[in-house]
């Protein structure tokens, strides 16, 4: 058995199968392949058995999203390390080599992610996860060449390897059996903000998570929902609401959460005010939502939360403040 799994999470994309799993089979002879089929109507199935033989399928009954499909994929699957990457993900050569050489090297290390570069615009970085991802201290993601709407070039400022907060589910690495331990992605999250969760959960214990900059993936971005979809906006505001509920230490929970809330009315207002109004009915739906699973949630968290979580206390004051927009500047 080889030492790593490549696994990617499909679901209805036959036409990004055809497009981005050719450069992941030529490239990833160090691994075995698979995809995990979230019950597919469209020609996905046969698209593999045509064209990809040596890819492994696993098919999941019904659609369970991204954390529940990955989640109920990976039991069967036992290499020592899985590697999650998006189905409109381009990899490059010897991309897998830098990333076995850390984990071989640092036994802590349980995830890792690679350079994200846009495959549309392949000078710059990618919106989901670029340079490696930090959080704030009310729970806002940002990253080394990300920070918010403003994407940086890339100039090679991001090359080294670096001990980061989170990894980005477009690319992820992780062991097979710090997965396991942490029970997986938070299947009441869906999708979006699940792998920030799993890297803060593996963090609250004492895990590292690191960048490295000598792999590069490019992503295509936006393929399951666009960020102009309403869904995506409810998914993100809700989820993060409940990674702050099941993380944050005790003594700041609910200082850091009513913080939280006001940021999230304000805006609220300012999608209103841009004429956004399924935007608007979004953050107030993720909000019921949270309520509704807020003591599930609760019940969740471990005794073993750190206070120091966050790299800044708050990316929103850096950025529309001091007007703070890139990364490499300040940091």
């Amino acid at each position: 058995m080889k030492k790593i799994a490549v696994v990617i999470l499909n679901w209805n994309g036959a036409k990004l199968l055809k497009e981005f799993l050719p450069s992941v089979v030529k490239y990833s002879q160090e691994g075995t392949v698979y995809v995990i089929d979230n019950a597919s109507t469209d020609e996905s199935l046969l698209v593999l058995k045509e064209d990809f033989p040596s890819v492994q399928i696993i098919q999941n009954k019904e659609n369970f999203g991204f954390a529940q499909g990955y989640n109920k994929g990976l039991q069967n699957i036992e290499e020592e390390i899985y590697c999650l990457v998006n189905s409109d993900i381009e990899v490059t050569e010897n991309w897998l080599t830098p990333i076995l050489s850390h984990f071989e090297q640092h036994p802590n290390t349980a995830i890792i992610q690679p350079k994200i570069l846009d495959y549309k615009k392949k000078t710059h970085f990618e919106y989901a996860g670029a340079g490696g991802g930090f959080i704030d201290k009310f729970g806002y993601p940002y990253c080394r060449g990300r920070i918010f709407d403003t994407i940086e070039e890339d100039n090679g400022q991001y090359n080294n390897t670096r001990k980061i907060f989170w990894a980005s589910g477009a690319c992820f690495f992780i062991r097979k059996n710090v997965f396991r331990e942490l029970k997986g992605f938070d299947t009441d999250f869906f999708a979006h903000q699940e792998e920030i969760d799993l890297c803060w959960r593996s963090f609250n214990r004492s895990y590292d998570t690191f960048y490295c900059g000598q792999s590069t993936v490019y992503h295509l971005g936006g393929g399951t929902l666009s960020s102009s979809n309403p869904r995506k906006t409810f998914l993100n505001f809700r989820n993060s609401l409940l990674m702050l509920t099941k993380n944050l230490p005790i003594q700041t929970l609910l200082f850091i959460l009513f913080g939280r809330l006001i940021l999230d009315g304000i805006a609220g207002i300012q999608l209103l005010f841009k004429g956004k109004l399924k935007h608007f009915i979004s953050i107030l739906k993720a909000h019921f939502s949270f309520y509704a699973l807020f003591f599930k949630t609760v019940k969740k968290r471990k005794s073993t939360n750190k206070a120091h979580y966050y790299h800044k206390a708050s990316i929103v004051y850096d950025y529309f403040i001091k007007n703070s927009t890139i990364f490499a500047n300040k940091n």
